[in-house]
């Protein structure tokens, strides 16, 4: 046997077990599928959806996002699409489902430092384009309180 590191196939979840361990029914991520924002990995030929430790991640996200910052599905798309979920879900799933080599190890959290200041660069953009549009609504509200005064008089 060669002395490189055995990857192990990640261990493909059934939807029950996907949202067992995610906390979750199984309707909640038939309609999250639905709204576009998962996908299994893969189906089986009798079209049983298997999720991948990667999908496990992206539920996990998605749950956080509603949860603990309260954000409606709309908002959670468009935080995903502005993510680089793809590279961090595959970076966190083979940092934590599979055995790998320090150096290995290294270059995926050098990955991981990259897609999150890439991500953090991309948020504040979005922060300073909703902060502008705040900020004209709060305009436009101050007009419209303005000439309800007026009316008024």
């Amino acid at each position: 046997m060669s002395n490189s590191t055995v990857h192990q196939a990640p261990m493909a979840l059934r939807i029950g077990e996907l949202a067992k361990l995610t906390g979750v029914t199984t309707r909640t991520l038939r309609y999250w599928e639905e709204c576009g924002l998962m996908k299994p990995s893969a189906h089986r030929g009798s079209g049983e959806r298997l999720y991948l430790p990667a999908d496990m991640a992206r539920v996990t996200r998605i749950k956080d996002l509603r949860e603990l910052l309260g954000f409606t599905l709309a908002e959670v798309r468009v935080v995903l699409e502005t993510e680089d979920t793809d590279a961090l879900d595959r970076i966190r799933a083979e940092y934590l489902w599979s055995e790998t080599s320090p150096a290995r190890l290294r270059e995926l959290i050098s990955d991981a430092i990259e897609a999150n200041e890439s991500l953090l660069e991309r948020l504040d953009d979005t922060l300073t384009r909703i902060g502008a549009f705040r900020d004209d609504r709060r305009v436009t509200l101050v007009q419209l309180r303005e000439k309800l005064r007026q009316l008024d008089e």
